[in-house]
């Protein structure tokens, strides 16, 4: 491996952990409802909080006129506003310091012709998702600053999901110049194509759980296996009759028994590529065996995290455990996609 290799691939693998702490600030600013405490998007001002007792009262008086504020939150007063806007800040904060953490040294690495002609491209692809996901996240917010003071829940997938697959991203690009793919390799194709399903219905399920976060659908049925009494409760069933296939994306009932449904196939796939790995360890390589046990452990832990935090109605630290969780599989089962397929 080059020793430029090995400065990008630290630089990229920086990014990835930046991305990873500003989605699970950005869990935190969902649950605890800091999102919309501040009203405003300002790149370069913004960066600084208030300094001094009269820029709060200005972000105060500013977050007064919202929707949140005028029919949540109107018994807060200026220390309760400063311990929501806490988190949105920090959250802006970090993907101001993504920005930073790419550009400089991405400038640094060109000028310097460490960037070869295949990785320009990939690079270039991460600066435009990342600058898109800044849009996204203001466009998410503004719809809380409406009328209505909760943001879309449509909005919320498409900014968490387009988290995910920037980081995703990034991660395949790290795994490209970490592990350079060798000349003669041997793909088992069920397992590539298992693995390959496993992780497109784990993105459905992750949209899935940002539907959940934006309906608040985690608040009812706390109960596991069954939803109360039934497998499917009859919320289900009756909001299809009388809404159809919107009640797929809207009915808070709906949207908890998919999130769940999905959850177990996923677990299922994974076990079973599991198995399959033991009947086949004399056709695979230890980093192909070592990332589908990853896989199989990190599904395991996030299944109990995602019972615990149904059971326990949503606390704050739990639902951020459970996305930290969404995201740690999300990165395992890219892991074991690319070593299956370029190992």
């Amino acid at each position: 491996m080059k020793s430029s290799n090995k400065k990008i691939i630290f630089w990229l693998y920086s990014g990835c952990i930046l991305v990873f702490a500003m989605v699970v600030i950005g869990g935190i600013t969902r649950l605890t409802g800091s999102g919309l405490s501040i009203t405003e998007w300002k790149v370069i001002t913004g960066t600084l909080p208030p300094l001094n007792e009269t820029d709060w009262q200005l972000e105060f008086a500013q977050y007064q006129l919202s929707p949140q504020f005028q029919k949540i939150n109107s018994d807060f007063n200026i220390e309760d506003f400063k311990q929501i806007y806490f988190w949105e800040y920090f959250h802006r904060l970090i993907g101001r310091m993504i920005g930073i953490v790419f550009i400089i040294p991405f400038l640094y690495f060109y000028f310097k012709k460490q960037i070869d002609k295949k990785l320009l491209p990939k690079l270039i692809i991460i600066f435009l998702l990342g600058a898109w996901q800044g849009f996204l996240g203001w466009y998410m917010v503004k719809s809380g600053l409406q009328n209505n003071p909760f943001v879309s829940h449509y909005r919320l997938a498409i900014h968490l999901v387009n988290a995910f697959l920037t980081f995703g991203y990034i991660f395949w690009v790290v795994q490209d110049l970490n592990y350079p793919s060798p000349k003669n390799k041997t793909i088992n194709k069920n397992i590539l194509l298992l693995s390959i399903t496993a992780f497109v219905l784990l993105i459905i399920q992750i949209t899935y759980g940002a539907f959940v976060a934006g309906l608040h659908a985690g608040h009812i049925f706390n109960s596991w296996p069954k939803m109360g009494d039934d497998w499917i409760a009859s919320s289900v069933t009756s909001s299809f009759e009388s809404d159809g296939i919107t009640s797929l994306f809207n009915s808070m009932a709906t949207v908890q028994f998919i999130h769940r449904t999905l959850a177990l196939i996923v677990f299922c796939l994974v076990f079973g590529i599991w198995l399959m790995r033991k009947k086949l360890s004399w056709k695979l390589n230890f980093q192909q065996i070592s990332s589908i046990n990853m896989t199989m452990a990190i599904m395991l832990i996030q299944v109990l995290l995602g019972i615990f935090t149904l059971l326990f109605n949503v606390p704050v630290w739990l639902g951020v455990l459970h996305q930290a969780g969404a995201f740690m599989i999300f990165a395992a089962m890219i892991f074991q996609i690319h070593r299956i397929a370029k190992s």
